[in-house]
């Protein structure tokens, strides 16, 4: 865990103390969380990204690798880590959700999109069973981080500090969705236009 040496050494070993968790191991997650039982924020920030096209071979593989740590990683995350939050006062759940689970931009994206779109709900499930917990559904684009590598999406993306800004400034205002620059925002716009005009409406009509 190189990458928290800096913080360590600027804040101490009181203040951050670096645990490891592999979202594909259940145990791994259950034993952070018996370590830390005073924390009131919990980001659940890691994720996969495998390009796949549905009709390529590697679909059906590539979707069940990210489903396992985008979507069960985070219904583990949320099972271990939400009575820890409970008993501490609520606190927030910060869930890294993406503007992919809203749209799928192009084909290659499309299990990736699947599997956050599938994050996407259960975020709304935790929000809507959880009264005292805020839960935050973080829509940024491109992260600038070795996963946009993967399709060359490194000059196009956001400073990963931008996106943390954003998600403090929502838990100050209580928000539920976050988008993290104007393009994520024109999508969650045309996203939450589309729900309102569109999806309550016939949620309605078909009571």
């Amino acid at each position: 865990m190189a990458s928290a040496d800096p913080l360590v050494e600027a804040y101490g070993t009181d203040r951050v103390v670096p645990i490891y968790i592999d979202l594909a191991k259940p145990m791994s997650i259950k034993k952070a969380a018996s370590l830390a039982q005073d924390v009131q924020v919990v980001v659940n920030n890691a994720g996969v990204l495998e390009l796949a096209n549905p009709l390529d071979e590697n679909a059906i593989p590539a979707l069940e690798y990210q489903i396992q740590i985008n979507v069960y990683g985070l219904v583990h995350m949320s099972q271990q880590f939400v009575p820890v939050l409970e008993k501490n006062g609520g606190g927030a759940f910060v869930q890294l959700n993406s503007t992919s689970s809203l749209r799928c931009a192009k084909s290659m994206f499309a299990t990736y999109s699947a599997s956050k779109a599938a994050a996407y709900s259960i975020t709304q499930g935790l929000r809507a069973s959880l009264r005292d917990t805020l839960v935050l559904s973080v829509h940024p684009g491109p992260i600038a981080t070795d996963m946009v590598d993967q399709f060359g999406g490194r000059k196009s993306a956001e400073p990963a500090s931008q996106v943390a800004d954003c998600v403090v400034d929502a838990m100050k205002k209580g928000e539920f969705l976050v988008y993290t620059d104007t393009a994520s925002r024109a999508i969650g716009n045309l996203y939450e236009s589309f729900a309102t005009n569109v999806i309550e409406p016939q949620s309605k009509y078909s009571e």
